[in-house]
């Protein structure tokens, strides 16, 4: 069987792979003596939060009119993008957090899930599938760049 969807596959390689460090607590000692850092901590946050932003940009090239000539381009750049979202978090934090921050990493995770078993992998074009998949896909973005904004308010606020 050749594999087309190349995003997929990297996208829940990666995923499990955070998961597989997490839960086995393999640790990267370098990198866990960086995110303890104050300034390393608000760059890598800078990366993943314009990880998000740029997410949000397949929407924008899809709404506006202007900008639609180049949604299908975007469509490939939002699932590499998503693909890797993994690997930025993990540059950023290799701990799930408590509170707050669980919920917005088990949402990060679930919603990139989400998006990996999109339409082209499971091959419905289904009317209710496809605005069920897209209802929660959207929510679950929203919720999540609410939740960024209020832990960079957190972050700074609480310098």
């Amino acid at each position: 069987m050749k594999i087309k969807n190349y995003t997929t596959t990297l996208g829940v390689v990666l995923l499990a792979a955070y998961f597989v460090q997490y839960f086995l607590k393999i640790e990267w000692l370098a990198l866990q003596e960086l995110q303890l850092q104050e300034n390393y901590k608000r760059w890598s946050g800078l990366g993943v939060a314009l990880l998000i932003v740029f997410q949000w940009l397949l929407t924008l090239s899809r709404v506006v009119k202007k900008f639609r000539q180049s949604a299908m381009k975007m469509v490939v750049l939002h699932k590499w993008m998503g693909a890797l979202s993994p690997v930025l978090f993990y540059i950023h934090s290799t701990k799930l957090g408590f509170g707050y921050l669980a919920l917005l990493s088990y949402l990060f995770f679930a919603n990139a899930l989400l998006g990996y078993i999109n339409l082209d992998v499971i091959k419905s074009k289904g009317d209710l599938l496809f605005k069920g998949w897209m209802i929660f896909h959207v929510a679950f973005s929203i919720i999540i760049s609410i939740l960024m904004c209020f832990h960079i308010t957190m972050v700074f606020y609480y310098k």
